[in-house]
């Protein structure tokens, strides 16, 4: 549930002063560590069942009340539904975050997972719809989250071959966790950056692919993104000024943010731009004057 990533706009931020304000389990992890060893056990064919309507209406007030400052709310409203919310401390960092997770292994494990920044505001969102199955995405979710204030991550919980037909593939799908939380973080006019990847090919002759989805309505941040990327030395397609695969006019996330006049971007990524690749570092750095843009942008 992966629970990646957010902006309040204008709105008051949440007093994360008080005693409600603080979930009642607490960790001291490595986070990178934490998130990759769950992502580890992804496996196509896993067993994955969505959560029916009434799971998901409680997600999203138990997602809201977080949001908003309230986690004495929020964990009486997951609790019932087998996950936790937990107070890590990054021990690489010392940077605190927010994690909703299932409290035990079972159905809900693979729901997925968030994290969101403890200690400021939550200003973005990055989104892993496909770990392991777009290869290194999750590495990628990780480092922007580490490495950038401000932030959360949304993370599937499962392959996505996993389960029955496409019931996984929850960038396409309505009935998941993943796409719950995030809608709540678009509610909030919170920004987002979704991470793909693809496979190389001959007619690909570039490193990544940007497009607004179906929201149409990010051209400029899209269009600084792709800037920076070509900076870097990474060789783009920008969906809107040309004709490119896999812009995600399809994706159920931009068609939400469409509907609520929310930011968001589709990235896909080569082989090379993630995980260990040799543009990879090109990339992060480029996605991360993104968010830092977003973060700055709304203090």
């Amino acid at each position: 549930m992966g629970v990646l990533l957010a902006l309040f706009g204008c709105q008051s931020a949440p007093d994360r002063s008080t005693d409600d304000s603080i979930p009642h389990a607490r960790e001291l992890v490595d986070l990178r560590s934490r998130i990759l060893t769950y992502t580890a056990g992804l496996e196509p064919g896993g067993a994955y069942a969505p959560p029916d309507d009434t799971q998901r209406e409680r997600v999203a007030e138990g997602v809201g009340h977080l949001l908003d400052g309230d986690a004495t709310k929020a964990e009486r409203l997951l609790a019932p539904l087998g996950l936790k919310l937990t107070r890590l401390t990054d021990t690489e960092s010392g940077r605190r975050y927010d994690e909703i997770a299932a409290a035990r292994p079972g159905r809900t494990e693979r729901w997925g997972r968030f994290y969101l920044t403890a200690d400021a505001d939550v200003r973005w969102n990055a989104q892993v719809p496909h770990p392991v199955s777009d290869r290194d995405t999750e590495r990628l979710g990780v480092r922007l989250l580490e490495n950038n204030p401000g932030g959360s991550l949304v993370l599937a919980g499962a392959h996505r071959q996993a389960g029955r037909g496409d019931a996984a593939d929850v960038a396409h799908r309505e009935d998941s966790v993943f796409h719950t939380i995030v809608v709540e973080l678009q509610k909030r006019d919170v920004p987002g950056v979704q991470l793909h990847g693809f496979a190389k090919k001959s007619d690909h002759p570039y490193e990544a692919v940007l497009s607004t989805g179906a929201a149409r309505s990010a051209l400029t941040e899209a269009a600084a993104l792709a800037d920076g990327m070509q900076t870097e030395g990474l060789r783009v397609c920008r969906g809107w000024s040309a004709r490119c695969p896999l812009e995600g006019t399809t994706n159920v996330q931009g068609r939400a943010a469409k509907r609520h006049h929310a930011t968001f971007l589709h990235v896909e990524l080569s082989p090379d731009a993630r995980g260990d690749g040799p543009d990879a570092d090109a990339a992060a750095t480029a996605l991360s004057g993104l968010v830092t843009t977003w973060n700055s942008a709304h203090r």
